[in-house]
């Protein structure tokens, strides 16, 4: 009768882990269902970085080509920014001096 009651014991301990197990909160099939959404939101987030390097690359080349608008419009068109001077140096340019094969007119 004593080993009766036991083995009952034993056999609902056992049924009520096996309900935990399979059909709980944090069962096994609970657990492959949420790796499928691991899997799929870290897909969806390395589809992320790459946008992401792609517009960061893209920034620098719109930065990189700012400048290089910049630099060539103040080194071929004298551009100044507000509270800049700009001040030009021209040289003189000097006539070349006869030489003696050259005919004279």
């Amino acid at each position: 009768m004593k080993g009766r009651i036991v083995f009952a014991l034993l056999v609902g301990a056992f049924l009520l882990l096996q309900y935990k197990l399979w059909f709980d909160k944090g069962s096994i099939p609970r657990a492959h269902v949420l790796e499928g959404e691991l899997q799929e939101v870290k897909a969806k987030n390395d589809q992320a970085r790459q946008a992401n390097a792609r517009l960061d690359a893209d920034v620098k080349d719109l930065e990189k080509a700012g400048e290089a608008i910049e630099e060539r419009a103040r080194s071929e068109l004298g551009m100044v920014k507000k509270g800049e001077t700009l001040i030009q140096v021209k040289e003189r340019t000097v006539p070349p001096a006869p030489t003696a094969d050259a005919p004279k007119k």
